[in-house]
């Protein structure tokens, strides 16, 4: 039986990396290939899928990804998977490498591209926190997340909207802010009145 595994570790990832281009590539290759997918990050041992499938394989039968790095991003743990499945007599088929062999070069050829695919995932953590720690630096009101769906500006039009009179349901339909945000806003900004008022 032949098995494909796909996976993106973010829903934001880019197309050429997708789950669909991974699914066409082993299925221009093994049309009849039983796909397994998921949306889960490669440093993590605990994958839901790749654990089922993982326990679906018999002798004989072949796994397929388009990347050495689909397996794992970490060397350690991607010897380990691909040593267990060679002792269980499972093939093990890398588009972008080919069949990997269970000899002493090809176990060295194995090693060696795991370890590169974790530095390359290193250095482009390694990129990414640099981009942060700048962004703090030239951005004061720098937030790490997903940004807020509303500027700053908005919502204090909203909070002296809401001191107006207005109810918590109008404003949050005008403005576009959640009540639960509209509540925590508010109560922020009374408590600091109150703070003020306290200290005078």
């Amino acid at each position: 039986m032949i098995y494909g595994y796909c996976r993106v570790s973010t829903n934001g990832q880019a197309h050429k990396f997708g789950l669909e281009q991974q699914k066409q590539e082993i299925l221009k290759r093994y049309e009849h290939a039983q796909i397994f997918q998921e949306k889960y990050t490669g440093t993590k041992v605990d994958r839901p899928v790749f654990n089922e499938l993982i326990s679906k394989l018999e002798f004989g039968d072949t796994l397929v990804v388009t990347k050495l790095d689909r397996l794992a991003r970490n060397t350690v743990e991607g010897i380990d998977i691909i040593k267990s499945l060679f002792d269980r007599g499972v093939a093990i088929h890398v588009l972008a490498i080919g069949l990997l062999e269970n000899t002493t070069m090809g176990q060295l050829l194995i090693t060696i591209l795991l370890a590169v695919a974790e530095m390359e995932r290193n250095v482009m953590l390694e990129r990414t926190q640099a981009g942060k720690e700048i962004a703090k630096i030239n951005n004061p009101n720098y937030r790490e997340g997903r940004p807020p769906k509303y500027t700053p500006e908005r919502l204090e039009k909203a909070i002296k909207f809401l001191e107006d009179g207005n109810s918590y349901s109008k404003t949050e339909k005008i403005y576009n802010i959640s009540r639960a945000t509209l509540h925590r806003k508010k109560k922020e900004k009374d408590s600091k009145i109150n703070d003020c008022k306290a200290v005078l």
